[in-house]
């Protein structure tokens, strides 16, 4: 067994290469992803389907809200049943448990006889899109290359505004092709059933984590599943490792919730990863991608041309989502995460200003808040949706990983779930002006909370990042610089 330490074993593992286990590796986040495609599918299809959906069904204001909120709630429960399950389960079949969730809650919405049934199929969505969004991002950042696990990591946030992205244009198109028909909103659901089956019949054929695998004391199937994704003499560096951590672990009993518990810095990484997943949330870029519609209504437009310009928003998401993988292995995620959160904040200063400059009936009004608006998401995607779950796939120790990315994610889920719940009443209630306004206060304070408790990550193995975790070293050490 090595008794190097992880920073020196980084140092001296062997450069990456190219080949057939790059492919492989290519491979696997595509399959993957499809999880968070449907994450983002299933989240973005209310936003064009809830209108009809409340003709055909009778909802009042409020139960739209808790159609609307009920799979946000059922996610926050998804996201921290879902890392727990992994960690017992295995990241695999996991995801594999997922996509059956998918189709199921797809089914029970699209034939639903009424209004409870469809909170029950939109509970059993939620449950699999927060399971989802707490262990493929895991899955991926353990598989990855410490040199690009950022841009692997990241491909999931892609894969999710792609999945928005699909349900804005398939929502425009049957919408307005067949308007008339009183179910439309039914085959708008029914569409996420294919990448719930692609979801089930490729992770069969996917391999587990590897850490996850050492965590289980399965070193040989481990090294196998690296001789997949990297050259021989890189898996074999990287095996001795990741075993050297979970040996250390299990040595100094390092494992479990109580160990969590008694180590002031796990403690406080726990609440780092909580305020970033909260933060990402108080921007309001889920009430935009929920509630787009609504927004630009409010704004001047109709209703079928804000259907259509909703599409605006989602192609920049998915377009700001490429640049953001990018620039994830080249630029700092302290730097990353600020200069994100002060572009949001200006835009919502912008947003604010113009809905109360420029008067209802000004014909320039609903452009001029749909380009602030294109602008806001373009900032997030760029700067702060992929980072953020790249980071919180990274920044937790293995023993506490699944537990860490469920305890933040559920959190980031109850405060979309909140503000998914009451943001209608929230414009009702103040107007655009008055809700961007609050959307800029948090702003400027979630900038004040990443560049005073937020520490770096880009740059180091996940077993460097573990050792600095769990001393208190990682709130010293630099990113290095490319």
């Amino acid at each position: 067994m090595a008794t190097s330490s992880p920073r020196e074993t980084a140092a001296a593992l062997p450069p990456l290469t190219s080949g057939p286990h790059r492919k492989r590796l290519g491979l696997i986040s595509i399959v993957a992803c499809f999880g968070g495609l449907l994450f983002g599918y299933d989240t973005g299809v209310i936003n064009g389907a809830l209108r009809p959906m409340s003709e055909e069904l009778g909802l009042t204001p409020f139960t739209e809200g808790v159609v609307t909120s009920s799979l946000v709630f059922a996610a926050a429960v998804g996201a921290l049943s879902g890392g727990r399950i992994s960690d017992a389960w295995g990241r695999r079949r996991t995801i594999l448990l997922l996509s059956v969730l998918f189709f199921v809650g797809t089914m029970i919405v699209v034939f639903t006889p009424s209004y409870e049934v469809l909170v029950a199929g939109r509970v059993c969505l939620g449950l699999a899109v927060g399971g989802a969004s707490a262990v493929v991002p895991v899955f991926l950042a353990e598989l990855a290359p410490y040199e690009i696990r950022g841009s692997i990591a990241g491909r999931n946030e892609v894969a999710i505004v792609i999945g928005q992205l699909s349900a804005f244009v398939i929502n425009a198109i049957i919408g307005n092709v067949f308007s008339e028909s009183p179910s439309v909103w039914r085959v708008m659901f029914a569409i996420s059933a294919l990448p719930a089956v692609a979801l089930f019949i490729g992770m069969l054929r996917m391999p587990e984590s590897p850490r996850w695998l050492v965590e289980k004391g399965r070193h040989r199937e481990a090294l196998e599943v690296l001789k997949t994704v990297r050259s021989e003499e890189r898996a074999i560096a990287e095996l001795g490792e990741v075993e050297h951590v979970a040996e250390e672990e299990r040595a100094e009993h390092q494992i479990g919730l109580a160990a969590i518990l008694s180590n002031k810095n796990l403690i406080r990484i726990l609440l780092v990863g909580i305020g970033l997943g909260i933060a990402q949330q108080l921007t309001g870029i889920n009430s935009i991608m929920y509630y787009g519609q609504i927004v630009l209504i409010e704004s001047g437009f109709s209703a079928n041309a804000a259907l259509i310009a909703n599409i605006a928003p989602g192609v920049i998401a998915v377009v700001g989502g490429f640049i953001a993988l990018y620039l994830m292995d080249r630029l700092d995620r302290r730097k990353t995460f600020m200069i994100g959160l002060t572009l949001t904040t200006t835009c919502h200063l912008l947003i604010g200003a113009s809905s109360m400059l420029l008067e209802e009936g000004n014909p320039l009004r609903p452009f001029v808040i749909l380009a602030l608006v294109v602008a806001f998401v373009g900032s997030m995607q760029t700067f702060l949706n992929v980072a953020v779950w790249v980071y919180l796939s990274e920044v937790f120790p293995l023993h506490m990983r699944g537990v860490g990315i469920g305890v933040s994610v559920f959190m980031l889920w109850v405060a979309n779930g909140v503000l998914s719940l009451y943001f209608p009443s929230l414009v009702a209630a103040v107007g655009i002006t008055g809700t961007f306004f609050l959307f800029a206060g948090v702003g400027a304070l979630a900038l004040l909370f990443v560049y005073t408790q937020v520490p770096e990550t880009r740059g180091r193995t996940l077993e460097a990042l573990e050792e600095d975790v769990t001393t208190g070293a990682i709130y010293t050490v630099k990113a290095p610089t490319s």
